[in-house]
């Protein structure tokens, strides 16, 4: 008998301590904002395939149409962190905020004209949104296409629906538009004439409030496990298997069906330190911060 129960308690032990593993429960909620943009999509696959709940995250997913409407609830206290870029998390720590950047995404930005068949023949108004990854994006690739100023109108549009909206129907001759609304614009008969991912251009991450790294850092580290599972969703099976899903929860329009061309995506990992030089260094060159920001200033490791 007594034999019996040790071996009883052994087995509860084994399964206490498996059950202490990757998908341990976590009580503390994350609330995560998205763009619409393929940034966001590995989030909604980990929420609708159930790799936040394998994992143990309660995460609460928010959709925003632009970055100022995210990043006012990020500093309103309303999320813990969001698909955003290099840029946002600057701002925000010169403003007085403290948030970090703690994994890179795959994002791609792109110049999309409505009648310019290449960067040679582009010239006129250009939608964007101002001081944002959208106007770093174009002064990147005009600097490295050798058009910095030349004939470029910056028309400030912050919302990327609207943005969208305006190139289709002619209002605005060219707009930067972040994936999948710029592959929607080509399926439409726009070109695009240059992006940021093939010159090498990638600020994009997923922030977090530096309270959230501090207090709920086991559970970032599960969300980004889940969003590892997500990725290799992602890379590993069949467009139509997940398209309707994606389209219906992303806020994409429904021509994404026919035109969404995901990123080959990566498990997360630390944003490089190039990128974060290059971002400073066109902040303070504009002089939109006032400090200078170190890689650690910037960057804070959760994937551990």
């Amino acid at each position: 008998m007594k034999k019996s129960a040790r071996i009883i308690a052994m087995l509860f032990l084994c399964l206490a301590a498996l059950g202490c593993g990757a998908g341990e429960k976590n009580d503390e909620k994350l609330v995560i904002g998205l763009m619409p943009d393929v940034d966001s999509v590995p989030f909604i696959v980990a929420k609708e395939k159930g790799f936040f709940a394998e994992e143990g995250v309660n995460a609460e997913l928010i959709q925003f149409k632009s970055a100022q409407e995210r990043d006012s609830a990020l500093q309103s206290g309303n999320i813990d962190g969001a698909v955003s870029d290099l840029l946002a998390v600057c701002f925000a720590k010169d403003g007085g905020f403290d948030t970090a950047a703690i994994a890179a995404t795959e994002g791609n930005y792109c110049l999309v004209a409505k009648n310019a068949a290449n960067m040679e023949n582009l010239a006129g108004d250009v939608a964007i949104s101002k001081n944002t990854i959208i106007e770093y994006a174009l002064d990147s690739i005009l600097a490295k296409e050798n058009m910095d100023g030349r004939g470029i109108n910056k028309v400030i549009v912050p919302q990327i629906p609207v943005r969208l909206q305006m190139l289709q129907t002619g209002q605005i001759e060219a707009a930067l538009l972040p994936e999948p609304m710029a592959s929607v614009a080509v399926g439409e008969g726009a070109t695009n004439v240059a992006d940021a991912k093939t010159l090498g251009i990638n600020p994009g991450v997923i922030m977090a409030t530096k309270k959230a790294a501090a207090e709920k850092k086991a559970a970032l580290t599960a969300m980004l496990r889940a969003y590892n599972k997500a990725a290799d969703y992602l890379n590993n099976t069949p467009q139509d298997e997940y398209i309707d899903m994606v389209t219906e929860k992303s806020a994409f329009p429904p021509a994404a069906r026919q035109t969404l061309n995901l990123p080959q995506y990566r498990h997360a990992e630390l944003p490089p330190k190039e990128e974060v030089t290059s971002v400073v260094k066109w902040l303070k060159g504009k002089d939109l911060i006032k400090n200078t920001y170190d890689y650690d200033d910037i960057v804070v490791n959760v994937l551990d």
